[in-house]
C-alpha cells in the first residue's frame, strides 16, 4: 500500500463534532414538510406515496451526519438501492424527488467528519447505490456525467472543508506552542539572571571574609532571597526546548516599559499608558506577560481599528491581580478585527493560561475594541 493511500486511510476525525444544533432540527422540519408538500401537490411525480414515505424516512438521518457519519451513508443509501432493485424487479418508473437532493448533504459530512477508513467505505456504497440509480433512471450520458459530477464537488468541498479547518487548528497550535517557546525563555532568562546574582554574591562574600567578618552574612541573606526568588520562577517554567538560544541576563521589558508604546503617528491614533494601583514588585513572568500582551494589542489596535484616534492602555494592580485594558475609539462594525480570525489573540490568550490568568477581547459597546487580560501577583506552582 503507497504511503499517500495508507495516510488516507489512517487520517483521524477531524474533531469532537457537534450533536445537534438547532439548525439541524431547523433543516429536518424543512425536509418533512417539502417532502410532504411535494407528494400533495406535484402532478407528474411517479409513486408519490413511496416517494413521501422514502423522503420522510430517511429524514430524521440528518440529525446524525455529523456523529456517525458512516452508519448515516450506509443506511441512507442503502435503503436508496434496496428500493430502487425493487424497481427495477417490479418494472416500475424510477423516483424523482427534487426533496431527496438533501442526502448529498450525507456524502458531505462522510468527508467532512468521518475517519479515512469510514470515507472510504462510505465511498464504496455510495458509488454501488448511484450506479443502481443510474440503472433505474437512466436517461442519457450527460445525465450520468452531470450527476458524478455532482457527487465528486459534494466529497470535495467536504474534504477542502475539512482540510481548512485541520490547516487553521494546526496553525493555532503552532502559536500557542511558540507562545509556551517563549514564556519559557523568558522565565530561564529571569532565572539566569537570579543565579548570576548569586554567583556574584558568593564570590563577593567569599572575597571579604578575610577582612569583613559581617560581608560573608549579608551575602549569604542576598543569596537566600535570589534563590528563593528563583524557586519560585523555577516552578512556573514550561517543560519545552529553547532551540539552544543564549539566555540574556538583562530582564525582559515589563509594565516600566511600557511608555515604549505611547506616542502617535501622524497617519495613525496616538497611544496613552496609564499605571495605577500596586504594582510592585511584580514576578518577572507576570511582568513580561504584561508588556507583552499589550504590545500585541495595541499593534492590532493600530492595525486593524478603524477611524481611531486613541488608544488606550490602562494598567490598575490590587493586592491579588494586574488588570490590563487595551481600548480604542475606533468605529464598530463588520471591518472590526474578529478574535478568531489572527493568531496574535490565541498567543496572548495562552500566555495568560499558563500564568493562571485570563485574557479576552471584543467589541465595546460604545464603539472600537477592547482586550482585557487580569493575571495574578503570584506565580501558579
Amino acid at each position: 500500500m503507497s504511503n499517500p493511500l495508507r495516510s488516507l486511510l489512517e487520517e483521524p476525525r477531524p474533531s469532537v463534532p457537534p450533536v445537534r444544533v438547532w439548525r439541524d432540527w431547523a433543516l429536518l422540519a424543512f425536509v418533512t414538510v417539502s417532502g410532504v408538500l411535494e407528494g400533495v401537490l406535484r402532478e407528474d411525480m411517479p409513486l408519490p406515496w413511496l416517494s413521501v414515505v422514502l423522503t420522510v424516512g430517511l429524514a430524521p438521518l440528518l440529525l446524525w451526519r455529523r456523529t456517525h457519519p458512516l452508519a448515516v451513508v450506509a443506511t441512507a443509501f442503502g435503503v436508496i438501492a434496496v428500493v430502487d432493485i425493487g424497481l427495477i424487479a417490479a418494472d416500475a418508473p424510477a423516483l424523482d424527488v427534487y426533496t431527496m437532493l438533501y442526502v448529498l448533504l450525507l456524502p458531505y459530512a462522510l468527508f467532512r467528519w468521518g475517519t479515512g477508513r469510514e470515507a472510504a467505505a462510505g465511498l464504496a456504497i455510495i458509488l454501488v447505490a448511484a450506479t443502481i440509480g443510474f440503472i433505474v433512471g437512466w436517461t442519457g450520458v450527460g445525465e450520468a456525467i452531470g450527476g458524478i459530477a455532482v457527487l465528486i464537488a459534494t466529497f470535495a468541498l467536504g474534504w477542502a472543508v475539512r482540510s481548512g479547518r485541520d490547516a487553521r487548528e494546526r496553525g493555532l497550535e503552532q502559536v500557542k506552542s511558540e507562545e509556551r517557546v517563549l514564556l519559557a525563555r523568558e522565565l530561564h532568562d529571569t532565572v539566569a539572571h537570579h543565579v548570576s546574582a548569586i554567583a556574584i554574591q558568593a564570590q563577593a562574600g567569599r572575597a571579604l571574609a578575610a577582612t569583613s567578618p559581617s560581608s560573608p552574612l549579608e551575602a549569604l541573606e542576598v543569596i537566600e532571597e535570589e534563590a528563593s526568588r528563583t524557586l519560585a520562577e523555577m516552578r512556573t517554567m514550561v517543560r519545552v526546548l529553547r532551540n539552544e538560544a543564549p539566555a540574556e541576563y538583562a530582564p525582559q521589558p515589563g509594565v516600566v516599559d511600557l511608555e515604549r508604546l505611547s506616542g502617535g503617528s501622524p497617519t495613525g491614533p496616538r497611544v496613552e499608558v496609564t499605571v495605577s494601583g500596586d504594582l510592585a514588585p511584580l514576578p518577572r513572568a507576570i511582568d513580561a506577560t504584561v508588556f507583552r500582551i499589550a504590545q500585541e494589542a495595541v499593534t492590532n489596535a493600530l492595525r486593524h481599528a478603524r477611524n481611531a484616534t486613541l488608544v488606550d492602555v490602562r494598567v490598575a494592580g490590587d493586592q491579588s491581580t494586574v488588570r490590563l485594558t487595551v481600548r480604542d475609539d475606533g468605529d464598530a462594525g463588520p471591518g472590526d478585527l474578529d478574535p478568531d480570525a489572527g493568531f496574535g489573540l490565541t498567543g496572548m490568550v495562552e500566555r495568560a493560561l499558563l500564568l493562571g490568568g485570563t485574557c479576552s477581547a471584543g467589541p465595546c459597546p460604545r464603539g472600537g475594541w477592547a482586550v482585557i487580560a487580569t493575571l495574578p501577583l503570584r506565580v501558579p506552582a
